[in-house]
């Protein structure tokens, strides 16, 4: 569903620049998963409380994510088990920027994610040594027994809070790309708000008085379990049952 332009001139703009003094790379997640028909009066609430991202003169920015993990899928099954303390290894390209970082995340037993990344050259599905030095300092990976697993695209808006250290990422246009298959899941928004510590924001708030329900799932657990259906899920079947319900029933009314 495209966004009207006015929607997000509406906001004020905030730049990389600006944007990095609030770099929450230690921090709270809260995922929420909706139908895009929503987007429009989600945005047209929060402009008082927030700024927008804006890259090059855009608003809404393209990224492209490899994903890694072992043959057996052994980070995706320590998510699906709810386990503390597990990884994401990815290649994140920032396309309007032309910037690509190598990203290790980490869930801890406290329920926060942690960040760190480096800086590469270009995209590239080898995870080379310089990328292979880092993942030995900051985990315990063994690199070799990483390989590349898919690829996503997306679109995503940004947004600042203009009186807190928070950022709420809203992702959609999902475009997974496998060996042997393509999935899309047009319609569905993925909407993560980060944060250094837990409070009420006018994100949550906004949420909570509309009956969105907070989702258990990540866009790479997404994509493993759209390109590979053979992969065991099941603790996944509620998060899947909401999504299906979100692409195949179209709403009524807004809010």
């Amino acid at each position: 569903m495209p966004i009207p332009a006015e929607l997000l001139d509406s906001f004020s703009p905030i730049s990389l620049a600006e944007m990095d003094s609030i770099r929450l790379m230690d921090r709270i997640d809260t995922k929420f998963l909706f139908h895009d028909y929503y987007l429009d009066e989600v945005l047209g609430q929060l402009q008082e409380s927030y700024r927008v991202l804006e890259v090059n003169g855009k608003r809404i920015s393209r990224y492209e994510s490899l994903y890694y993990d072992t043959e057996d899928f052994a980070l995706f099954h320590l998510h699906r088990r709810g386990k503390a303390n597990r990884f994401k290894v990815r290649n994140r390209l920032y396309v309007e920027s032309d910037v690509c970082y190598f990203e290790l995340k980490h869930k801890s037993n406290k329920g926060r994610t942690s960040k760190n990344r480096i800086l590469r050259t270009h995209p590239e599905d080898a995870i080379g040594p310089e990328a292979e030095a880092f993942l030995q300092s900051k985990s315990h990976l063994v690199p070799a027994e990483l390989h590349p697993k898919f690829l996503v695209h997306y679109s995503r808006i940004t947004l600042v809070n203009k009186t807190a250290a928070e950022r709420v990422t809203i992702d959609l246009g999902l475009r997974y790309e496998g060996k042997s298959k393509q999935e899309s899941i047009a319609h569905a928004v993925i909407a993560e708000v980060k944060q250094d510590h837990a409070f009420i924001s006018p994100f949550l708030q906004l949420m909570k008085k509309n009956h969105f329900r907070q989702a258990s799932i990540s866009k790479y657990c997404l994509g493993v379990i759209s390109l590979h259906e053979e992969v065991r899920h099941n603790n996944f079947k509620p998060a899947l049952i909401t999504l299906k319900k979100i692409l195949h029933d179209i709403p009524a009314s807004a809010f």
